[in-house]
């Protein structure tokens, strides 16, 4: 049955588990149900969600594609890397019983979908961290733009906001919204010092 509250989607993705097993050299992070709501319902809202059809990039545990059929969206797929990630996102859409849906193991750029894309969503690595990828979430900017969506939605740190915007208007996109947040990084990590870090970060809104 289609959610037509705000606060019921959050109370219903809640109970998606987090990472099991993450992984520090794929940055992972479990989006809060809280802010994965609140960026949803917005999607919603712009015309974004309903009877489209939706990709997660990124996905993680599914929450944006899981929550996006819960929303009305016509079908969704997610596309992880890490396998442990796609089990559990495959066990939380038969356990939701949601129907037009897919969930594929792979590297987001050797994956190509087989359906026209409506709108995509992607929390991908900000490559911060020591060792990691710099630029790794240009690469699914760049992933993005050649799908060809309506609407993209992409995460990215906060402080790289004006680099941000002229990329994306490089590869003509035109960004509408810009959303932010304080993304909490719990210590989950062995090199994490604190039990709890507010990072700030935005959310993209932007089509083509």
């Amino acid at each position: 049955m289609k959610i037509t509250r705000k606060k019921h989607l959050e109370i219903k993705i809640q109970s998606i588990p987090s990472h099991p097993k993450p992984k520090v050299d794929l940055e992972q992070y479990s989006t809060p149900s809280v802010i994965a709501s609140d960026l949803l319902w917005n999607a919603l809202s712009l015309g974004d969600i309903e009877g489209k059809n939706i990709l997660d990039l990124g996905c993680g545990c599914g929450i944006f594609s899981i929550g996006s059929m819960l929303l009305g969206a016509e079908f969704a797929a997610g596309v992880d890397v890490d396998k442990d990630a796609i089990d559990l996102a495959r066990q939380c859409m038969n356990d939701y019983n949601i129907n037009n849906m897919e969930f594929f193991e792979s590297d987001v750029n050797d994956f190509s979908p087989d359906f026209d894309v409506d709108t995509i969503f992607q929390n991908p690595p900000f490559g911060s961290q020591k060792n990691a990828e710099r630029g790794i979430d240009l690469q699914f900017v760049n992933k993005a733009h050649e799908f060809n969506p309506n609407t993209v939605y992409s995460f990215h740190m906060a402080s790289t906001e004006e680099f941000l915007i002229n990329y994306y208007e490089d590869l003509s996109f035109e960004i509408t919204h810009i959303f932010r947040y304080a993304f909490p990084i719990p210590r989950i990590y062995e090199f994490h010092t604190n039990e709890s870090k507010n990072v700030e970060v935005i959310v993209i809104r932007a089509k083509l």
